[in-house]
């Protein structure tokens, strides 16, 4: 790659991107004394606002980079880059909660359930919506959907149901964590293998999608990489640094957000689901996109695919930390959480069980969605 090849790729846009996200985490840790509890209204509001609009920002450039990407490895490939750098990045700060002072044995079932609800009725929904009233219907490869809904039943399943039924108090035993966690790791290990090998066509879009709004490249994926290594490295690159003070600005903001929501007089759980809406605020863009372009399977893999690695690599972290420092985890839902989840993975198989998702599906997800907030208020 040439120098010039280097100077497109690593745009002012993008350095400016990265400056401003990375220079808003170091004046966050800076102004960390000012902002301790209780902080001023006025001051609070104003640093609130300023996070967003940083965030929002460098939201643009991830998108940028994901899309670039996807343009060049097709998917599911493209789609993998932006959830993995997502998903990874928030296991290690949940990780890194658990393992800071104080009680956090619920940050795991609370951070899950929030992220499932905003993917499977939230963000869907919407992308559904508009998809469907642009296209008449997004298509989608139906064996990649039932890949995805299958794994997100066992992990769900796994997860917060079954920890109600054989642990003690919602939480599983020593003996019962490690077996949980192999099982965990190793059904999603398994499906990575897949979904990237041998089933990689079962997660690209069908014939039926306009040329135009294809993504799969006309190589074979290792020919991709061979000849094009050094502009995915960049790309790659470009969107970790630029991801990073999002989910780091993202979790400053969260002491910040209880004070505000309390003095509101806010439910506290309102505060993480928010939070959880910032962290995948980029793919969330990246999912309206492509609805907007008729891509239904792209929609699947960047929404499903986010959850099934949310889940596959949370779960297991946060058991792991539970061991190794005598944490109680509580994992198991209450029962309207419950049935909301277990709402959603019924309506999700019917909406992916068809040739076609429509603008009906999207408005029954998003009242869904609805539900949840209602309940989250109650």
């Amino acid at each position: 790659m040439t120098t010039l090849t280097l100077r497109s790729l690593i745009t002012g846009a993008a350095l400016a991107r990265m400056a401003l996200g990375w220079g808003a985490v170091g004046a966050l840790a800076v102004a960390a004394p000012l902002l301790a509890a209780p902080t001023p209204t006025p001051l609070l509001l104003m640093v609130l606002g300023a996070i967003i609009a940083v965030i929002l920002l460098c939201s643009f450039g991830v998108v940028h980079e994901a899309e670039q990407l996807a343009r060049r490895l097709g998917d599911p490939y493209g789609s993998l880059v932006l959830t993995l750098s997502i998903v990874l990045i928030e296991v290690v700060l949940i990780s890194a909660v658990m393992l800071g002072p104080g009680d956090h044995g619920t940050i795991a079932r609370d951070s899950v359930m929030a992220v499932a609800m905003i993917i499977l009725n939230g963000v869907i929904g919407l992308a559904l919506l508009l998809g469907g009233l642009k296209h008449g219907g997004l298509r989608h490869n139906r064996r990649g959907s039932s890949a995805y809904l299958a794994m997100l039943l066992v992990l769900l399943a796994v997860a917060f149901a079954l920890p109600a039924l054989i642990g003690i108090n919602g939480s599983y035993t020593a003996g019962q964590q490690i077996p949980v966690m192999v099982l965990a790791l190793a059904l999603y290990a398994f499906f990575l293998l897949r979904q990237m090998g041998a089933q990689a066509d079962d997660f690209t879009e069908t014939d039926t999608v306009e040329p135009a709004a294809a993504t799969a490249p006309k190589l074979p994926i290792k020919a991709v990489l061979r000849r094009h290594h050094r502009e995915i490295l960049t790309r790659l690159g470009l969107l970790v640094v630029t991801v990073l003070p999002i989910v780091l600005l993202s979790h400053t903001m969260a002491t910040l957000l209880d004070q505000g929501l309390g003095r509101a007089g806010a439910p506290t759980a309102l505060a993480g689901m928010l939070i959880a809406a910032i962290v995948f605020l980029p793919e969330t863009i990246t999912t309206f996109h492509a609805a907007l372009r008729g891509q239904g399977q792209r929609v699947s893999n960047l929404c499903h695919g986010a959850l099934v690695s949310t889940v596959g690599l949370t779960i297991p972290a946060v058991l792991l930390i539970g061991l190794l420092t005598g944490q109680t985890v509580l994992l198991a839902l209450p029962p309207a959480d419950l049935m909301l989840l277990a709402v959603s993975l019924m309506l999700t198989a019917a909406t992916f069980g068809g040739k076609q998702a429509t603008a009906i599906h999207g408005a029954a997800h998003l009242s869904l969605f609805g539900i949840y907030l209602l309940v989250i208020f109650t």
